[in-house]
């Protein structure tokens, strides 16, 4: 983990890790997975509003398979919202969700088609060698939030986006 800043690799080793190796097509499992992967999500965001820094809200639907909420990120005293997205890919845990901010769309090359934000190169192998016991929590926490904070700011800087205020 030696890409991510003390306060983030503080933050993760406070996130539970998941115990239960299912995935959305395992019936038997995945209610057991589900219960682990509130409970990881409720203590980051726990510790999130305890150092004030909390910077989402997220629920899934019924089944646990699609996710959605709203994410944001302060720049120069402005609060930059989204929405968030994604699906709990077939092959999880073994494969990370792509989240999506689709209002972001094409605006970056950080960005795949559909919003879905690039981990790539950081995210994705630190997710294989820790699945099954990353979840919902850690892709935001390890995924998420490190590029809305190199990729909001530059966004901002370079005129790409605006506040909603000054639109």
């Amino acid at each position: 983990m030696g890409d991510w800043d003390a306060g983030t690799k503080s933050t993760v080793q406070k996130i539970p890790l998941l115990k239960t190796k299912a995935g959305p097509r395992n019936k038997e499992d995945w209610g057991k997975r589900l219960k682990e992967e509130y409970a990881a999500l409720i203590k980051y965001v726990q510790l999130n509003k305890a150092a004030d820094q909390d910077w989402f809200t997220i629920s899934s639907n019924k089944e646990g398979t699609h996710w959605s909420g709203k994410c944001w990120y302060i720049h120069n005293l402005l609060k930059y919202e989204f929405d968030l997205q994604f699906d709990i890919p077939v092959t999880y845990p073994q494969t990370a969700p792509e989240i999506e901010l689709p209002e972001l769309d094409g605006k970056t090359a950080k960005m795949y088609r559909g919003g879905k934000i690039c981990l790539t190169i950081h995210f994705k192998p630190l997710w294989a060698k820790n699945s099954p016991h990353f979840g919902v929590a850690h892709a935001l926490c390890l995924g998420l939030a490190p590029w809305m904070a190199a990729e909001i700011p530059h966004l901002v800087e370079s005129g790409i986006i605006t506040h909603k205020d000054k639109a």
